[in-house]
């Protein structure tokens, strides 16, 4: 599977990459959808994440005691102290997540992570799925309208993956109940997780999934269907990334 997302990874960065490359250091200081967060804070909180899982995969002792000092202002604080110059913090940014692709080739075992420890492929997945993320705030603040990827499956699988996560972040128990999700591509596809006997199920546009476990929009903006309890909870509860629960976006309409 680390065969198939790498390479998957490396382009998502190369496309937001491109969209960035061509900004000016004052088009970096615009404002996101995320409350105090620049295009800069965008793009130095995933240089920040790629030098954590190197430090994670190259020296686990030392990213325990750096993740024994996050607090709630953990993350806002590191993308502050990480913005610069485009023309250093860009570079930065390319340098740390070449070396990440290249450590996670090399990798055995599960590297130690905020949230459960993850396989290589796992974090290789999770990258992934913050570069999308961020790229998307990204464009939102450049008005820019992304179109659907095939990368986004990588998305949709640890979004599906990370259920009882969610759950358990919220200080909620873990559901007992499994949850099938159906989602369409525009191709006509259709990309199925969870066994297809369950009860409890979710279906949908495969990219309102992924914008809805990422957070990246709230759900009455976005054509889920949810049938059953465990499944309708889910949906306001829904992370797909490590760490404590996300400040949920407002509806955009209505």
């Amino acid at each position: 599977m680390l065969d198939d997302v790498l390479p998957d990874l490396e382009e998502e960065s190369a496309d937001l990459d491109r969209t960035v490359a061509a900004l000016s250091d004052a088009d970096l200081v615009r404002p996101t959808p995320s409350p105090g967060w620049t295009i800069a804070h965008q793009i130095a909180h995933l240089a920040w994440l790629d030098g954590l899982a190197i430090l994670a995969i190259t020296d686990a002792a030392g990213f325990a005691a750096e993740a024994a000092t996050a607090d709630a202002s953990y993350v806002d604080r590191a993308a502050a102290d990480g913005i610069g110059p485009r023309d250093e913090l860009l570079p930065r940014w390319r340098h740390g997540r070449a070396e990440l692709a290249r450590l996670l080739r090399g990798a055995t075992g599960r590297i130690p992570w905020f949230g459960p420890p993850m396989t290589p492929a796992t974090m290789a997945t999770a990258r992934l799925m913050e570069t999308w993320a961020h790229g998307q705030d990204v464009a939102d603040a450049l008005g820019v309208r992304r179109g659907f990827t095939r990368r986004l499956r990588h998305v949709a699988f640890l979004g599906h993956r990370t259920l009882g996560y969610s759950f358990l972040v919220h200080g909620l128990p873990a559901p007992e109940e499994p949850v099938r999700v159906e989602l369409a591509t525009p191709e006509g596809e259709l990309w199925a997780f969870g066994p297809a006997g369950a009860v409890d199920r979710v279906a949908g546009p495969a990219l309102d999934f992924c914008l809805l476990v990422t957070q990246r929009r709230h759900r009455a903006d976005l054509a889920l269907q949810a049938t059953g309890p465990v499944a309708e909870r889910w949906l306001t509860v829904a992370q797909a990334f490590a760490g404590p629960p996300g400040a949920k976006r407002e509806p955009q309409h209505g």
